[in-house]
């Protein structure tokens, strides 16, 4: 069976843009079919004592799990050169499954829909571009939630990741 994810995508450290785009290739080469993708967004960090984040996300269809697709996002983190750090520390990539069908599941290693999706704006941005409608789970637009969303310097970048 198939299932549509949402997937995030972050890099503030080395070349953020060659390092989004290896992840969105191995992505692809992972059984992680994407569908449609997001600009690209150049954001402030939070915490600010790091590098500035591009940030983007993409509509998939897998036939992977939740936990299975988790586990295929974090190696294609580990073989991208990530290492672990302090929380929200600066990093090669970030993967997140933002949201997976409508599914809705809190177990130790897996959230979803991701717990703080509905209010970051780097998130959001990007999903209203692939999304306009409601999302999944929440019932609600991106361009909605993002009316009192963090506020956060953003801004779109020149960079593609797929052909």
């Amino acid at each position: 069976m198939t299932h549509q994810a949402y997937i995030g995508l972050g890099s503030n450290l080395g070349d953020r843009a060659a390092n989004l785009r290896a992840a969105f290739q191995r992505m692809e080469e992972r059984g992680i079919a994407v569908v449609k993708a997001s600009s690209v967004w150049e954001t402030n960090p939070v915490p600010d004592d790091q590098p500035r984040f591009l940030n983007a996300a993409v509509a998939a269809q897998t036939t992977l799990g939740p936990e299975e697709l988790l586990k295929t996002l974090k190696q294609i983190e580990r073989d991208l050169g990530r290492r672990p750090t302090r929380r929200w520390g600066p990093r090669i990539i970030d993967l997140d499954i933002l949201f997976y069908g409508d599914l809705r599941l809190d177990t130790p290693d897996l959230t979803i829909p991701h717990p703080e999706a509905s209010d970051r704006r780097f998130v959001l941005v990007p999903l209203a571009e692939i999304c306009p409608g409601p999302l999944p789970v929440i019932g609600r637009t991106a361009e909605d939630l993002l009316a009192t969303a963090t506020p956060l310097e953003m801004h779109r970048v020149d960079v593609q990741l797929g052909t």
